[in-house]
C-alpha cells in the first residue's frame, strides 16, 4: 500500500505534515488551505505547536523558510519564501506570502521561533505538494459506459455490476524519478498498478453534489512501477453517483472515471498516461451488484486473475466511451478518506436454525464483515446485518425499512480457504446472520472491519461513574460510525443522509473526541452548494434528498458549525467563505417568514422529545410540544447574534450594527409575544420553551431566575428529574442547568438509568446512541439504534463542565483557556484530555478525603485561567508548596467555591481544602 497525500487545498494543494518532533520545542508543522465556492484561491496557511519542559512558554516571534528543495531548506535558503523575523505570538494559520507555487511542485518548509525562554532551533522539515490547480492541467477525459448489462436493475432497489477498467503502458528506457496518480472514480473506486492496490482508503472519493464539485485523490505510485511493461486497473462502484434508489434519491448517472498518471524521469522528461477511449472496460467481473443500502454480491467464479497486470487477455473487453463530465469542478480532496480504522472479532456465534448462524460482534459498529471460507464451487454464503435481535434470537430488521443489507459471496471452490470482504458497501450492525456457510463457522472465520473518516482521536474522558463512562463510549462509537465523508444521521437503513439539525451543537462535542475540522469544513461547502438561488438552505446536504422545509432549526446548523470551527480550531476561513451565503439565507427567511419580528415557520418542532406513550415516535400531547414560532424566533435571534460576531470578525461594522439592531427588535417582540406577564414563563412552559431564550440571552436579567425556576420545576416535577426535551432543547440542557446553578440536576439527568435517559439506552444493552429516547418500544419506522442527534450538548458538558476544559469566552483555538471543573456530589474523580490545535490540555481531579487534588496540563504559547475549588478554610498548594510562593501563578479573584488563578503553559499539581 502506498501513501496518499493528504489534501490541503480544494483547488489542488496537497500536504504532508512532519510527524517527527523537532528537537527544540517546535512540533506538528502543517499546511492548509482551500478555495471558496466561487473558486477564488485563499492563502496557504502554516501552523505549528510549541512544547517545552519549562513553564510559561510564550512565543514572541518566528521566522519561516520555504524552499523548492530539501537541499535549499537544509542550507537555510528560502528561495520560495523567507518571512524574515516576525514579531508575533501567533502560531496558527500564518499566511504563506511567497510566489504562488506551480501545479505539481513540492515546497519544503521549517520554522524557528523566539520565545520568552529563548530561541528554538529550526524545526524538523515539513512539506506540502501542489496538486493540479488549473483546469488546463487536466488532459484526461471522463470515461465509462453509459449503459446497463445483464443482471443490472435500474429502477427501485437498483443493482449494478461493478465496472472494471484497464490500460497497459510502457515506461521509457530511462531512470524513473517519480510517478504521481491523480484519480476520481464515481461513485467509488479502487485502483491497482500491476495487481497492487493503490492506497489504503476505502469508499473513496468523498461524497459531494457531483454536479457542483468532484473530488480527486492523489498518490505517489513510484514504487509500484517496475520494468518496462506496466498496467493500471480501476474498479468502479455505485456509491452516491448511481443512486441506491432511483425514486426519491438523487441520481447522477452510470459510473465514470477520470485518471491522470504523470511520470517524471531523472533527466527531466515526462510521460503521461490519461484516461481516454483507448482504455478497455468490462462489467463481467466478480462484483455482480453493489449498493450502499442493499449490500454487495461477489461471484468468485468470475474473478479475472491478473486483470490489472500487463499481458492480461482483454480481447473480450470493450473499448471505453468518452462520457460527458458530471458537471462539478475537479478539486483536490481536502478532507481525508474513509479507512478501516479498527478490526473486531465476533464475541459469539450460535446456530438459530439448521444452517443459519447469528454472529454477535459485541458492539454496534459500522463497516462490514470479512469472511474466510472453504467449500465447493458455486456454494453461496449470505450475510445479513442488523443492530438488534428479536426475542427468538433472529435478526430484527423492521427498523431498516427497505434496505436489504445483504452481502453475498459465491465460492470459486479451490482447495484453499477463500478470504473476501466487500468493496462498495457498508452496514450498521452488531449482529450478522450467516447462511449457506459450508461446515461449522467459528468466530475466527470472521472479522468486523470498522470504517470511518481517517482522523485523529483528540480526546479522552473517564470518571468514577460507570453510567457516564458507558454513555461516553456509546457516543464515541455512534459519532465515528456516522462519519462517511459527511456527518450522516444513521448508517444502517435506507437513509444515511447528512441532516443538518442532527449535528448543530453536537459538532462541538464531537470536536473534543475527534479532529473533525476538515470534515466539517467540507460539509459547509456541501451546504452552500445545495443552497437555492433564492437563498433557501436545505435540511439535508449534500442534497441527495431534496428537503427544503425553510426551518430555522435545521439550516441554522450551518452557522453554528462555522462558529465551532472558529472557536475550536481558530479557523476563520469557513466564516469568511460562507458569510455571503449565510446572509442570503437570513435575508430569505426574513423576507418570507418574519412577521412583526416573529419567525413564524417551523416544521419539526422539538424533534423526538419523549412522548407520553412508549409506542409513539412523536408526542401528541400539546402540553409537551414547543410552539413552532417560539422555536423559529429563538433560532432566528441566535443566528443574528452569530452573524453579528461574524461581521465583527470580518471587519464589517455596518453589518454588525444592523444585525445587533435587528436582534434587539426581535428580542423585544419575542418577550411581548411569548412571556406570560404573571407567571413569567414562555409559551406553554415546556423546558425547551424556557431554556432556549434563557441560554440565547433573550431573557431580561430580572426574569432569569424565575424562568430558570420553571425549568427546574418542570424537570423535577412532571418529568421526575429526567429529560423532557428533543433534538432542539437538548442542545442547551446540560450547560443551561449548570450555568444557572443546578449542575447537580444535570448530573442526575446524565446518570439516570431509567426512561428517558442516555443511561436507559445503556441499561437496555445499547452500545451506541438511539434515535429515540424510547427506541426499544417505538414504531420501527424510526428507531435507529445508531444516531447521535439526542446527544445534544452532553459531550460538551462532559469536557467543559465536568472536566472543566474550555475556551475562555472570546478566545479561539484555546489561545486562552478556562479550566473550571464541577466536582459534584456523586463523582469521586474525573480525568480528561484534549489535544487542541495548540497542543494537549489535560485535567484530572479527584476527591481525597477533604482535599481536592487536581493535575493540569497547559500547552505552550497559551494562557489559562484556572478555577480551583476551595472552601476557603485552608491553603491552596501547587507541587507541595503554597501557591502564592510559586513563580508565574497570579491570583485573579476569589468567588463562591473557587479561587481563580492565571497560569502559563506546563504541568501543575494543585491541592486545596474542599468538602461537599
Amino acid at each position: 500500500m502506498k501513501k496518499q497525500f493528504a489534501f490541503c487545498l480544494l483547488a489542488g494543494i496537497l500536504w504532508t505534515a512532519c510527524s517527527d518532533k523537532a528537537s527544540l520545542e517546535v512540533t506538528n508543522l502543517r499546511c492548509e488551505s482551500s478555495i471558496d465556492p466561487q473558486g477564488i484561491d485563499l492563502p496557504l496557511r502554516l501552523s505549528w505547536n510549541l512544547t517545552s519542559s519549562h513553564r510559561n512558554l510564550q512565543q514572541t516571534g518566528y521566522r519561516i523558510l520555504v524552499a523548492s528543495s530539501p537541499e535549499n531548506l537544509e542550507n537555510n535558503r528560502g528561495d520560495c519564501w523567507d518571512s524574515g523575523e516576525v514579531l508575533s505570538d501567533e502560531s496558527l494559520h500564518i499566511p504563506y506570502q511567497g510566489p504562488r507555487p506551480e501545479s505539481r511542485s513540492t515546497c519544503y518548509w521549517k520554522v524557528r521561533v523566539t520565545t520568552n525562554r529563548g530561541t528554538s532551533a529550526w524545526s524538523s522539515p515539513a512539506s506540502w505538494r501542489m496538486g493540479l490547480t488549473q483546469p488546463a492541467d487536466w488532459q484526461a477525459q471522463w470515461i465509462g459506459l453509459n449503459q446497463s448489462f445483464p443482471g443490472d436493475v435500474l429502477q427501485g432497489k437498483t443493482r449494478l455490476s461493478a465496472r472494471y477498467f484497464r490500460k497497459e503502458f510502457t515506461l521509457e528506457d530511462k531512470t524513473l524519478r517519480e510517478a504521481t496518480l491523480y484519480i476520481s472514480g464515481l461513485g467509488l473506486y479502487e485502483a491497482y498498478i500491476n495487481d497492487t492496490r493503490i492506497g489504503s482508503q476505502v469508499l473513496s472519493p468523498t461524497p459531494t453534489d457531483y454536479s457542483k464539485t468532484v473530488k480527486y485523490n492523489t498518490f505517489d505510485v513510484t514504487p509500484l512501477l517496475s520494468g518496462s511493461n506496466n498496467a493500471l486497473g480501476v474498479v468502479l462502484g455505485n456509491g452516491r453517483f448511481f443512486s441506491m434508489r432511483r425514486e426519491g434519491v438523487r441520481h447522477f448517472g452510470f459510473p465514470q472515471l477520470i485518471l491522470q498518471l504523470e511520470i517524471t524521469y531523472t533527466d527531466g522528461s515526462r510521460q503521461t498516461l490519461l484516461s481516454d477511449s483507448s482504455w478497455k472496460v468490462t462489467a463481467n467481473g466478480p462484483i455482480r451488484a453493489n449498493n450502499e443500502f442493499d449490500g454487495e454480491t461477489y461471484d468468485a467464479r468470475m474473478e479475472m486473475p491478473g486483470w490489472s497486470r500487463p499481458g492480461f487477455d482483454d480481447s473480450l473487453w470493450r473499448s471505453c466511451e468518452v462520457t460527458s463530465p458530471p458537471g462539478g469542478t475537479l478539486q483536490a480532496q481536502r478532507n481525508k478518506n474513509i479507512q478501516v480504522m479498527e478490526t473486531l472479532t465476533p464475541t459469539s456465534i450460535r446456530e438459530v436454525t439448521p444452517g443459519v448462524h447469528i454472529l454477535d460482534m459485541g458492539q454496534n459498529m459500522v463497516g462490514w464483515l470479512a469472511l474466510k471460507v472453504k467449500g465447493d464451487k458455486g456454494q453461496t454464503v449470505r450475510l445479513r446485518f442488523a443492530e438488534t435481535l428479536r426475542q427468538d434470537g433472529t435478526l430484527y430488521l423492521d427498523n431498516l425499512r427497505e434496505a436489504l443489507v445483504t452481502d453475498t459471496y459465491i465460492l470459486r471452490g479451490d482447495d484453499q480457504p477463500e478470504v473476501w470482504e466487500p468493496s462498495f458497501t457498508y452496514h450498521g450492525f452488531r449482529f450478522v446472520e450467516v447462511s449457506g456457510y459450508p461446515g461449522q463457522p467459528a468466530p475466527e472465520d470472521f472479522q468486523g472491519k470498522v470504517v470511518y473518516d481517517e482522523m485523529d482521536l483528540t480526546g479522552h474522558f473517564e470518571t468514577s461513574d460507570p453510567t457516564l463512562n458507558q454513555v461516553y463510549r456509546n457516543a464515541y462509537w455512534g459519532i465515528r460510525g456516522n462519519y462517511r465523508g459527511m456527518p450522516t444521521d444513521c448508517p444502517q437503513r435506507d437513509e444515511r443522509m447528512g441532516w443538518l439539525g442532527d449535528r448543530a451543537v453536537g459538532s462541538l462535542g464531537e470536536s473534543f473526541i475527534f479532529d473533525n475540522h476538515l470534515l466539517y469544513a467540507k460539509w459547509l461547502d456541501d451546504i452552500e452548494q445545495a443552497q437555492r438561488e433564492d437563498g433557501s438552505i436545505p435540511d439535508v446536504a449534500p442534497n441527495y434528498w431534496s428537503v427544503y422545509t425553510d426551518n430555522m432549526t435545521w439550516p441554522g446548523a450551518y452557522l453554528i458549525m462555522a462558529q465551532m470551527l472558529y472557536e475550536q480550531y481558530a479557523d476563520p476561513e469557513p466564516i469568511a467563505r460562507h458569510y455571503n451565503s449565510m446572509k442570503q439565507w437570513m435575508n430569505y427567511m426574513r423576507e418570507h417568514y418574519l412577521v412583526e419580528h416573529i419567525l413564524t415557520k417551523d416544521t419539526y418542532g422539538d424533534w423526538c422529545m419523549p412522548p407520553e406513550s412508549p409506542e409513539l415516535i412523536h408526542s401528541q400531547d400539546p402540553g409537551r410540544k414547543t410552539e413552532a414560532a417560539l422555536l423559529g424566533t429563538t433560532f432566528y435571534y441566535r443566528m443574528l447574534y452569530l452573524l453579528e460576531g461574524f461581521a465583527r470578525l470580518l471587519d464589517k461594522p455596518d453589518d454588525a450594527q444592523a444585525f445587533a439592531r435587528e436582534a434587539e427588535e426581535v428580542k423585544n417582540a419575542f418577550n411581548a409575544r411569548f412571556l406570560h406577564p404573571e407567571t413569567r414563563h414562555y409559551s406553554n412552559n415546556t423546558v425547551t420553551a424556557n431554556l432556549l431564550p434563557l441560554c440565547y440571552g433573550m431573557v431580561n436579567e430580572e426574569d432569569q431566575a424565575t424562568v430558570f425556576g420553571h425549568i427546574v420545576e418542570k424537570t423535577l416535577g412532571e418529568f421526575n428529574g429526567h429529560v423532557s426535551t428533543g433534538l432542539v432543547g437538548i442542545q442547551w440542557l446540560m450547560r443551561g442547568l449548570t450555568q444557572y446553578g443546578r449542575p447537580d440536576l444535570a448530573l442526575q439527568i446524565a446518570t439516570n438509568r431509567t426512561y428517558p435517559s442516555w443511561g436507559y439506552m445503556a441499561e437496555k444493552g445499547a452500545t451506541t446512541i438511539w434515535e429515540l429516547w424510547n427506541g426499544d418500544t417505538a414504531d420501527p419506522a424510526m428507531n435507529s439504534a445508531n444516531h447521535v442527534m439526542l446527544l445534544g450538548d452532553l459531550i460538551v458538558w462532559y469536557y467543559e463542565n465536568l472536566a472543566g476544559i474550555r475556551n475562555k469566552p472570546g478566545s479561539a483555538g484555546f489561545k486562552q483557556i478556562e479550566l473550571k471543573p464541577y466536582p459534584l456530589s456523586g463523582l469521586e474523580w474525573v480525568t480528561a484530555s484534549y489535544h487542541s490545535v495548540r497542543g494537549p490540555i489535560a485535567s484530572a481531579w479527584k476527591k481525597d478525603g477533604g482535599v481536592f487534588r487536581w493535575e493540569v496540563t497547559i500547552p505552550g504559547n497559551t494562557i489559562a485561567r484556572v478555577y480551583i475549588p476551595t472552601d476557603g478554610k485552608g491553603p491552596i498548594m501547587e507541587g507541595g508548596a503554597p501557591i502564592h510562593s510559586v513563580p508565574g501563578i497570579r491570583l485573579v479573584e476569589t468567588q463562591a467555591g473557587y479561587a481563580v488563578y492565571e497560569i502559563g503553559s506546563g504541568e501543575y499539581d494543585f491541592a486545596s481544602d474542599w468538602a461537599m
